[in-house]
């Protein structure tokens, strides 16, 4: 009887703890990885007045955004954690030198917090021979950014979310990004629409100017390598 009564108060102290999202701490954690609790999102979703239309993405075939591509004169890429998981930063530098070639000019622009530890992307870059001259920071290229032909966005999420400047509600708010939806065509390679670090939608997708590059980035930008080389 006594373990049964033990029991019972420990599943009310769990129940407590769980409907207190695990604690004040817990909660300011969360918040300060730019994420919401679980509860906050259950909330959200069952808020009628949190849903905002965001419209259709619009898929595009690696053979689809060569075209595009070739007929560039500015191309920007960013990398990103996907790029890392992906390991495609050999084939992205291949890219970059076919588009050099083909006329373009080409520029990686480095987010200081893209990827899972500072500096992150510039050590796959440098490993994979990209020259550091060809390596721009947001605000070198944030100014100019209606200038550019295309974005390339290989894996990066957060960091290109326009929320960030366009939604005082939103977790990340504030956050400086790189503003690849100011340029005139961004393609975003990614595997699917699942959110990035912070845990939240990202408008990016579903811009008319923005066309979604599904599957493994490696072989998508292997693709494009091949349709350059042809």
């Amino acid at each position: 009887t006594m373990n049964w009564k033990k029991e019972t108060v420990e599943i009310r102290k769990r129940r407590k703890l769980s409907k207190a999202q695990g604690g004040k701490e817990a909660i300011k954690l969360q918040h300060a990885k730019g994420r919401l609790t679980l509860r906050e999102r259950i909330e959200l979703l069952l808020d009628n007045k949190s849903f905002q239309e965001q419209g259709e993405v619009k898929p595009i075939t690696a053979e689809d955004a060569y075209l595009i591509l070739e007929a560039a004169s500015s191309v920007l890429i960013v990398p990103g954690y996907g790029m890392a998981v992906a390991q495609a930063q050999h084939a992205v530098r291949e890219l970059g030198e076919l588009l050099e070639a083909n006329g373009a000019e080409v520029k990686y622009a480095i987010h200081p917090v893209a990827g899972r530890m500072p500096g992150h992307m510039n050590v796959l870059l440098a490993e994979a021979n990209v020259s550091y001259d060809v390596l721009v920071e947001p605000d070198d290229v944030n100014p100019i950014m209606e200038t550019v032909d295309v974005c390339m966005v290989i894996g990066a999420n957060d960091v290109v979310n326009p929320d960030a400047k366009d939604n005082d509600s939103s977790p990340i708010y504030g956050m400086p990004i790189i503003e690849v939806d100011n340029s005139k065509t961004v393609f975003v390679l990614k595997r699917s629409m699942a959110s990035g670090f912070a845990g939240i939608q990202n408008p990016l997708f579903f811009k008319p100017n923005t066309r979604m590059l599904f599957g493994d980035a490696k072989e998508t930008v292997s693709t494009l390598v091949s349709e350059f080389k042809a």
